[in-house]
């Protein structure tokens, strides 16, 4: 079921207004997508974009998920699902630590915003292409992907958690950080636009 109409219960529809409230920096464009149908009852979609100068950095998808009676694997009634996707320089690509450094960014944006979290899990894949042929003048590509979930602690605060995967989804495509005097680093960006 989506996340409108009736029976939809108050704080599956108190959190996606939270998710609705939430205002990302401007280079994240937000947009509603269908919801999964098969994962739980209840379930909200967005997509994100991060586009610099009409060219596209980044992109991912963020879910809410709300089973009103538990799962056990979840450890709770609301679970979040995200895919996090940014092109990266080839040379980047092949350090030995991408995989920890990008997770350790998704849980020190998390972090970053106090917000507590249960049964977290996710893979890191980074996949590099080379063109043949008719596509040989295209330079190498390499491009990772973060495939995190988690269960919030508090489901009123989901807006604050879109907000801290939106700052993942920015430093994955090598935006700096809002804020001076920060640690974090962010990728080097990709030169050229994406590959259709």
């Amino acid at each position: 079921m989506n996340d409108s109409g009736a029976g939809v219960p108050f704080p599956f529809r108190q959190a996606v207004a939270a998710l609705d409230a939430a205002l990302p920096r401007p280079e994240v464009l937000l947009s509603p997508l269908p919801p999964p149908r098969r994962l739980a009852p209840f379930a909200h979609a967005l997509g994100a974009t991060v586009a610099v100068d009409g060219e596209e950095l980044a992109d991912g998808r963020f879910i809410l998920l709300h089973d009103p009676a538990g799962d056990d694997s979840w450890r709770g009634d609301f679970r979040i699902v995200t895919l996090t996707r940014a092109d990266l320089d080839p040379e980047v690509a092949t350090d030995p630590l991408l995989p920890e450094v990008a997770w350790s960014w998704l849980t020190e944006a998390l972090d970053g915003r106090g917000l507590d979290r249960r049964e977290a899990n996710g893979t890191v894949t980074r996949a590099g292409s080379s063109f043949f042929g008719g596509l040989a003048e295209r330079p190498p590509r390499a491009e990772l992907e973060l495939r995190a979930s988690w269960t919030p602690d508090d489901a009123a605060e989901t807006g604050a958690h879109l907000l801290a995967w939106c700052g993942l989804l920015v430093q994955c495509a090598g935006l700096p950080p809002e804020t001076s005097g920060s640690p974090v680093t962010a990728l080097p960006r990709r030169r050229g636009p994406r590959p259709a």
